[in-house]
C-alpha cells in the first residue's frame, strides 16, 4: 500500500512512518514546515511540505488532494489535529485516497470536552459531574463547588491548559489567571484520584480492529507521559466498543480514563493518533489499518517503552536522588527509536525545537503549544466544510 503520513513532526508519526515501511508499504510524509523530523526518515519514499490547515484550511485541502494524486496513494493517515480539516473533505478526499479519519460531527464532538461530557454520560457511560465557565464568574462559582477540583480548556491538549487545587499541578497556577470566553469556555469537574490510564484504538465502521491500553509510570512536569507500560485492556474496550458502535466510526481514536475507587471514569478524547502507536508493532499495525482480523486484537500487558531523551532531561530536572532509578530505567525500558538506525530525525528534532522556540517566543506562547503550531482545531468554523458540517457544529455548540 502507498500511504501519506501527516503532521511528521510527532514522535509517534515517525513511528508509524517505520512501521509501514518495515510491514512492506510505501511512505510518504508531509508537514507545515520542511524541517519536520519524521519528513527526513530514511524509510520515506519523499516528503511534502503543505500549506497549515489552521490558516489556509483550502489551500491544505488542495494539497494533499494533489499530493495523493500524484504519488497515488491508498491512504492519508492523519498523526494530528489536521484530521479535522481533512475530515470537512472527505467525499473530494476519498476519490483519491482513503482517509483514515471519522466524519467530521463525530471528531468535533469527541474533540470538545464540553460535548464530550454530554455525549458519553447519554450513552450512560462514567463521567465526572461537569460544569462549563465561559466568563471568570461562572468558572469561580464552579470551582467554588468541590474541595478538590480539576479544570482544563474545552480544546486543549498536551498537558497544556490545565488547573487543579490538587496534587502536584496544584502550585501551577490561580483561578485569576484564567479568563474563559463563549468561545474558549474551561471545564470544572470533580478532582478523580487514581491512576491515569490511556487507550489507542484503530477502528473500521464500529469495530475495534486493535486497542492498547497503558499507563504512564513517569511523566513529564506531571503531565506529558515519557514512560509507557501496557496493562489489560479488556475493561476499557467494552466502554469503546459503546461509542464506536454508537458512532459507526472508522479511524484511531483514544481515550484518557482515570482508575479510581468507583472504577473507570472516562475523562477525555483524542480522535487521532496519540502515544499508544509507540506501542504498537509493525505487523499489528499494518493489520489493522489494511486487513482488520474479526476480532479486537487486544495488546498484551507488560509492553514498556521509555522516551530516552526525556527520561534523561528529567533526570537532571528531579536532582540526584532521580539518578538510580532513571539510569536502570535507561538501561531497561526500550526506546521507540533504537533498532531503527534511522539518524536524521534525532538530528532534526534539534532543528525542530530551535524552530518551536522562536515561535514561542514571537507569539508569546509555551513551547508545547508552540509545538503544535499550525496544526491545531478549536471549534472553530473551518472554510469550505459543507452546510451538513456547519450545523453539526452549531448545534454542538448549542449543546455544550
Amino acid at each position: 500500500m502507498r500511504v501519506l503520513v501527516t503532521s511528521s513532526r510527532t514522535p509517534f508519526a515517525i513511528d508509524a512512518i517505520r512501521k509501514l515501511a518495515e510491514a512492506g508499504h510505501d511512505v510518504w510524509a508531509a508537514d507545515v514546515y520542511d524541517a519536520s523530523p519524521g519528513s527526513h526518515s530514511k524509510y520515506l519514499k519523499g516528503h511534502f511540505t503543505t500549506p497549515e490547515p489552521d490558516k489556509d484550511a483550502e489551500a491544505f485541502i488542495d494539497s494533499i488532494e494533489k499530493i495523493a494524486t500524484e504519488t497515488e496513494l491508498d491512504m492519508v493517515l492523519p498523526a494530528f489535529e489536521e484530521a479535522f480539516y481533512m475530515a470537512t473533505q472527505h467525499e473530494r478526499l476519498d476519490e483519491v485516497a482513503t482517509i483514515f479519519t471519522g466524519r467530521f460531527p463525530a471528531l468535533a464532538r469527541l474533540h470538545d470536552k464540553g460535548t464530550f461530557k454530554h455525549y458519553v454520560q447519554g450513552l450512560g457511560l462514567p463521567v465526572p459531574e461537569t460544569i462549563v465557565a465561559r466568563d471568570d464568574a461562572e468558572l469561580k462559582e464552579a470551582t467554588g463547588k468541590w474541595e478538590h477540583w480539576f479544570a482544563r480548556a474545552a480544546f486543549s491538549r498536551g498537558g497544556v491548559g490545565l488547573l487543579t487545587n490538587t496534587g502536584p499541578l496544584a502550585a501551577k497556577g490561580t483561578v485569576e489567571d484564567i479568563h474563559p470566553t463563549a468561545e474558549e469556555p474551561w471545564l470544572v469537574q470533580p478532582f478523580v484520584d487514581g491512576p491515569m490510564l490511556c487507550t489507542y484504538s484503530i477502528v473500521h465502521g464500529g469495530e475495534v480492529a486493535s486497542h492498547i491500553v497503558y499507563r504512564a509510570p513517569r511523566q513529564w512536569q506531571h503531565s506529558t507521559a515519557i514512560e509507557f507500560e501496557s496493562i489489560d485492556g479488556q475493561p476499557t474496550l467494552d466502554i469503546v466498543n459503546v461509542m464506536v458502535k454508537d458512532m459507526d466510526y472508522t479511524g484511531q481514536l483514544s481515550f484518557d480514563f482515570v482508575d479510581g475507587e468507583d472504577g473507570l471514569t472516562l475523562i477525555e478524547c483524542n480522535p487521532r493518533m496519540t502515544d499508544g502507536m509507540l506501542m504498537v508493532n509493525s505487523d499489528e499495525l499494518s493489520t489493522a489499518l489494511f486487513n482488520p482480523p474479526a476480532e479486537t486484537h487486544l495488546i498484551e500487558p507488560g509492553r514498556t517503552l521509555a522516551l530516552d531523551f526525556a527520561v534523561f532531561a528529567d533526570m537532571f530536572t528531579h536532582g540526584i536522588k532521580e539518578m538510580p532509578g532513571s539510569i536502570h530505567e535507561l538501561r531497561t525500558m526500550r526506546d521507540p527509536a533504537s533498532g531503527w538506525h534511522d539518524h536524521m530525525p534525532a538530528f532534526y528534532n534539534f532543528l525542530a525545537l530551535a524552530h518551536h522556540a522562536g515561535l514561542s517566543l514571537k507569539e508569546h506562547k509555551g513551547i508545547y503549544e508552540a509545538m503544535a503550531d499550525g496544526m491545531t482545531w478549536d471549534g472553530q468554523p473551518i472554510p469550505g466544510m459543507s452546510d451538513a458540517d456547519a450545523k453539526a457544529l452549531a448545534d454542538l455548540e448549542s449543546s455544550a
